[in-house]
């Protein structure tokens, strides 16, 4: 069978822990933000809801099969009980599931998701799995590139000998916080080979080993000049930017009267669905408004998936935005 849409990174079960006595403190001129609660204490919870099967790779091809493309992962979980949980999943959203692996004797990544108001922190460990480059049944599409384990360096330069040999697939790349302190020095080949890179404005920085965030337009142009073709950077509520060709566009949020009730998987909602519409064949700079429609449906629901819509659902979004939601070049 053919596939438009291959995502690789890792997989994970988070159970979203909703907090009800506790705190936040931000330094505005830091940017930064802590959440305290007592230290030594009981501390009750609201709720309690365990999430299977997302991460932003995951999280990427079941957006690319809601949205009608044929779609598979190849991701690595453990023979304990969350990793056949994590397949059934993907195999009912209709993601392939035959590049998937499960090793012996490891643990399916299990991260903690502290939910509190509308945002959330997440406790992450990710299990350092043997990877291997998959063996390709068919040229891809496109290739998905996002988190994966601090051991992944030599499954990277795998990775990139695996697209020296699949010249015609196109690679779209989220990185995740290890991929980041790699570092671009070790993953600059997989930058040069990207057609359409993803992250908001502060992981640019950090990329770009920046002590401050500097203006949109620096930020674009410092991730271009490493190499990917097209480079978004998302900025919250104030939208997202792109730089494609000489054109630099702002893509504004889509306009929806409620709050976003918890935020987990917005970014990943928008990246993977500006990918799957190119890889349906949608124009770039339709694509582009396609990603904040899934974005706001994500944020309406607990986890990074149960708000993902259809196809059919996304152009009804669409169809009845105001006139504002378009492009415009800054």
């Amino acid at each position: 069978m053919e596939l438009d849409f291959l995502a690789i990174g890792d997989i994970v079960t988070e159970p979203f822990i909703k907090l009800k006595d506790a705190e936040t403190h931000c330094n505005m001129d830091a940017g930064t933000c802590t959440i305290c609660m007592r230290f030594g204490d009981k501390i009750p919870y609201e709720s309690a809801t365990l999430v299977p099967a997302v991460g932003n790779a995951s999280n990427a091809a079941v957006a690319a099969a809601r949205l009608g493309l044929t779609s598979a992962l190849r991701a690595y979980v453990g023979d304990d009980r969350y990793g056949p949980e994590c397949l059934d999943v993907l195999a009912r959203e209709g993601v392939r599931t035959d590049y998937m692996v499960t090793e012996r004797g490891k643990l399916t990544n299990y991260h903690y998701v502290l939910w509190y108001g509308n945002e959330r922190t997440i406790l992450v460990k990710h299990e350092e799995f043997s990877y291997q480059v998959p063996v390709l049944d068919h040229e891809p599409k496109w290739i998905y590139l996002s988190s994966l384990a601090a051991n992944s360096l030599p499954y990277h330069q795998a990775l990139m000998r695996l697209l020296d040999t699949v010249p015609n697939t196109r690679l779209a790349f989220q990185p995740g916080t290890f991929q980041m302190k790699l570092g671009v020095d070790a993953l600059l080949p997989l930058y040069k080979r990207t057609d359409l890179f993803f992250c908001n404005k502060e992981e640019a920085a950090r990329i770009l080993e920046l002590s401050s965030v500097p203006p949109i337009e620096m930020l674009l142009q410092g991730i271009r000049d490493l190499g990917p073709a097209i480079v978004v950077i998302t900025d919250g509520t104030n939208g997202a930017y792109a730089l494609a060709g000489n054109k630099r566009l702002r893509i504004p949020m889509y306009p929806d009267v409620r709050g976003p009730y918890e935020r987990t998987g917005a970014g990943d909602a928008f990246a993977s669905t500006v990918t799957s519409a190119i890889a349906a064949s949608v124009p770039l700079e339709e694509a582009l408004l396609w990603g904040p429609v899934n974005s706001m449906a994500v944020v309406q629901e607990v986890g990074a998936q149960k708000g993902l819509l259809t196809r059919a659902q996304l152009e009804g979004y669409l169809h009845a935005a105001p006139p504002e939601y378009r492009l415009s070049e800054f």
